[in-house]
């Protein structure tokens, strides 16, 4: 059964993560990337809204019990499959020559709040679910090109002090803080307001795409150059 699907409301593909909690682990990879490549030879595709089919998550990030049991397996050759597969999600969303807007519904922690700054636009409901990086709690470092593109989305202040601190916000402070476009009342209201904006798009792939790279090139040279080190020393988490 698949745990990322995908359909189309004339212009707009809305990708919808269908797993509960939307844990990402290896299936989660396999499914995300299928679906991005599918959207991708639909040239009739002018924007994407990314968001969740559960009531009260958006994505609650790695699916630690997942990794636990690889490390302790000693599966590392998945465990640096699953972790090379997330930056490719990242970079897809970074470089799809078209706007990735994310609808975010619920809880959106750690990887999933990472997912979510990856994308080109934010909007969130306000009615429940709170946005943060947990990691400083976890002791789980940010690769190096997690910290490039999350301070694409968040204002320099508000970034310190949601790494530094685990903060968890809620969508009224995000809008504040314009890391999200709106905060929308309920989840009928999301939907609504991400697919009138995702509809306002019919710019051309070739144009949306090279600024995206243009824009994003630092980004995704640090993704492509810096975080391998870590992933492939398994340096993931500090004790």
């Amino acid at each position: 059964m698949a745990v990322i699907q995908w359909n189309k409301q004339e212009s707009v593909a809305i990708v919808e993560m269908c797993n509960n909690a939307n844990k990402q682990n290896l299936d989660f990879v396999t499914d995300m990337n299928k679906c991005y490549d599918e959207i991708r030879e639909d040239k009739d595709i002018f924007s994407i809204i990314l968001t969740s089919s559960d009531e009260k998550n958006f994505s609650q990030g790695i699916d630690v019990d997942w990794l636990g049991q690889r490390m302790n397996e000693k599966d590392f050759d998945n465990i640096k499959k699953f972790m090379y597969g997330m930056n490719n999600i990242f970079k897809q969303n970074l470089l799809m020559p078209i706007p990735v807007i994310a609808a975010i519904n619920g809880h959106a922690f750690g990887n999933g709040a990472m997912l979510a700054c990856t994308c080109d636009f934010r909007f969130m409901k306000k009615d429940k679910g709170f946005f943060c990086f947990p990691e400083v709690d976890i002791n789980i470092p940010f690769l190096p090109g997690m910290i490039k593109f999350v301070r694409k989305a968040i204002p320099e202040y508000k970034f310190n002090q949601m790494i530094l601190s685990g903060k968890r916000l809620a969508a009224q402070e995000l809008e504040d803080a314009h890391v999200i476009e709106r905060a929308s009342s309920d989840k009928e209201e999301l939907m609504q307001d991400a697919l009138a904006f995702a509809k306002n798009f019919t710019k051309g792939r070739p144009i949306f795409g090279e600024l995206k790279k243009r824009m994003h090139k630092d980004i995704v040279k640090v993704i492509e150059n810096e975080d391998p080190k870590f992933i492939e020393s398994l340096n993931l988490f500090v004790q």
